[in-house]
């Protein structure tokens, strides 16, 4: 397994290294995009405009011969525009299905939250059963199937919050943010002749991401570890400011998503340091805060801080 481990890594490491050629300065970020990925999660990113979500998100389709569809989401979308609709055609006497931009291996849907919820709900399906149903008849979704979604925060104009729900469904949210000074001119250098995405070449199949995908499932997760992980997770449920917890869905996620990481850090085992690193991006948007921490100041992610301190780390990894 060692073996095939240090080969998979290879190509992980080659699509890494496209990723950076044209997202200049976002190592953990891109290390987190493709942890869910192998994981077989969804991403939702967080950002204001302008800074490289999309061009992420097609560098990383065009990296693994993947089909990409976009998704620009406005008020006026609907659900059958996602999805697909079923269109007669009189000749024949049937109804044929004209499937919907959500039949790819990588989705992005643009500003999500300038959707409306009933359209948001159409994603959910797809989300969790990697299947459409329209018209009564159901319809699977290409493998490997990846939706990245990416929002604004919620106070720009024309935004809508994200249902509870539907948050859920994501197995992390972060957010790119600003470049540094020092990055910011060598993106202004890499970009004044051509575009990094223009003269960006696959250097993966999305069949051979299926095959990661399974040996994800085959790193070994230790008893301990494991104990660990579930001691945060219902700490999120007891912690007096905390308001609503981790679901049970959110403990699957982080336990996919320690196992990717660790393999990602070519290992066959996962360690509490992968764990504690994800955290915030598995649990952050699950976890809603009472009223009276946030008047008093408390975040999430300040939170979750004190949930680490409470929670202790098995004696084999104490540092």
């Amino acid at each position: 397994m060692e073996t095939m481990i240090r080969e998979e890594v290879q190509a992980l490491k080659r699509i890494q290294e496209n990723l950076e050629s044209c997202i200049l300065g976002k190592t953990d970020e891109i290390k987190l995009l493709l942890t869910a990925m192998l994981a077989g999660g969804h991403v939702l990113l967080e950002d204001v405009p302008g800074t490289g979500k999309t061009v992420l998100i097609k560098a990383l389709a065009k990296s693994i011969r993947g089909q990409f569809r976009r998704i620009q989401c406005n008020p006026d979308l609907l659900p059958t525009d996602i999805t697909g609709v079923s269109i007669y055609h009189p000749r024949d006497e049937v109804f044929m299905f004209r499937p919907g931009p959500i039949m790819t291996n990588i989705l992005l849907a643009d500003e999500i939250n300038r959707a409306t919820t009933k359209t948001q709900s159409a994603l959910l399906e797809a989300m969790e059963e990697r299947h459409i149903t329209v018209d009564g008849e159901t319809h699977e979704l290409p493998k490997p199937f990846l939706l990245l979604a990416t929002q604004n925060p919620i106070d720009f104009e024309g935004t809508y919050i994200l249902p509870e729900a539907q948050l859920d469904r994501f197995m992390m949210k972060f957010s790119l943010g600003y470049p540094d000074e020092q990055t910011e001119m060598r993106m202004i250098v890499s970009q004044s002749i051509v575009h990094p995405l223009d003269a960006l070449e696959p250097v993966a199949e999305s069949n051979q991401i299926l095959a990661i995908q399974q040996l994800v499932k085959q790193i070994h997760l230790e008893e301990a570890v494991a104990a660990y992980l579930v001691a945060i997770i219902r700490m999120t449920r007891e912690h007096p400011a905390i308001f609503l917890g981790a679901s049970p869905r959110a403990t699957l996620a982080l336990v996919q998503a320690a196992k990717a990481y660790a393999l990602l850090n070519e290992r066959d085992f996962v360690i509490p340091d992968d764990i504690k690193f994800l955290a915030p991006y598995v649990l952050g948007h699950r976890i809603l805060l009472q009223a009276e921490a946030r008047m008093e100041g408390a975040t999430v992610q300040s939170v979750l801080q004190s949930v680490f301190q409470q929670v202790k780390v098995p004696v084999r990894w104490e540092k």
